[in-house]
């Protein structure tokens, strides 16, 4: 997500005014093995996850027959640190809008359970858009 940082949080604001911001908590070994199970095909940047969206034959890009690579960072080890790292520098962002009142957290390990909360928010707060056959 974004902002990661204190840092970053600061320079968003220098630009915009945010009215919402979401939070998912997410646990740290669905995170792990999630992150842990992407496979790129370097080339094209397709993404592949070996739980939910693996390639036909193991390894191999679907279009074009070359082989899959796991990056460094998305290996197991590399993934533990980058969360607890993460962690660490969410925290004061978190916090910070937490105090304008304007954070909304929303936990699980499902997409398709969590979806549902965030978007009746985003409803709530964003006006549909009509298309012209409805105006």
């Amino acid at each position: 997500g974004f902002p990661r940082t204190l840092g970053q949080a600061e320079a968003l604001d220098r630009i915009c005014e945010l009215d919402l911001v979401i939070s998912l908590n997410i646990p740290f070994e669905t995170l792990k093995d999630r992150l842990s199970a992407r496979w790129v095909h370097p080339a094209s940047g397709r993404v592949y996850n070996m739980d939910f969206n693996p390639p036909h034959v193991q390894g191999i890009d679907d279009l074009t027959g070359e082989p899959l690579v796991q990056r460094e960072d998305d290996k197991p080890e590399a993934v533990a640190a980058r969360l607890r790292k993460y962690k660490d520098a969410a925290k004061p962002v978190i916090e910070l809008y937490k105090s304008r009142g304007i954070l909304h957290s929303f936990s699980g390990t499902e997409t398709n359970k969590i979806w549902p909360y965030v978007y009746t928010l985003l409803s709530s707060k964003i006006p549909p858009v009509l298309s012209d056959e409805e105006h």
